[in-house]
């Protein structure tokens, strides 16, 4: 339930217990059984606290909310500091891997589906991205294995990645 309809129901709910209460006050007054006026009270009882239980869980879904954007600024900005930090060893990495496949005499379209693989994208996905069918990634791919004399993407991703240690970590 989103904060408008809980606004909603709450003023629903204060609304029944508002006519609730005025109805009490006039059957008091024409002299109106004790057990009838103990259901009408409680009917208003009952719609005052759905009101406060309503009212309650806005105000946490709020707070909920704000945490939840602080969070996520704070990641943001993370992200933005990690990305400015590396970009140049990310560039020497992304250059270094296209030197490789170079070497393996990829074609270009072999080339972006080696890449695609090495970010862990699916043969499916690969080939939505490049509008070309599964058939032709999967073939493509096959055609990289072949060149680089590699097993599959595992050993494609070993290959760049595997020397990648913890800084200060024995060899």
């Amino acid at each position: 339930m989103n904060s408008r309809e809980r606004i909603i129901m709450a003023t629903i709910l204060l609304a029944i217990s508002a006519m609730t209460i005025v109805d009490l006050i006039t059957d008091r007054n024409e002299g109106i059984a004790w057990w009838h006026l103990s259901v009408e009270g409680s009917v208003a009882i009952i719609s005052l606290v759905g009101v406060f239980f309503l009212m309650k869980g806005t105000f946490k879904l709020k707070k909920t909310l704000k945490h939840e954007r602080e969070v996520s600024i704070k990641f943001q900005e993370e992200s933005k500091l990690w990305k400015e930090h590396s970009i140049k060893y990310l560039q020497g990495l992304s250059q270094s891997i296209d030197n490789q496949l170079g070497k393996w005499l990829l074609t270009k379209s072999e080339k972006e589906v080696a890449f695609l693989l090495l970010k862990g994208f699916s043969l499916k996905e690969i080939a939505e991205i490049r509008n070309t069918t599964e058939k032709t990634a999967r073939a493509q791919a096959t055609s990289i294995y072949s060149k680089a004399e590699l097993s599959g993407r595992s050993q494609l991703s070993a290959f760049f990645l595997e020397d990648l240690l913890l800084p200060d970590s024995p060899r």
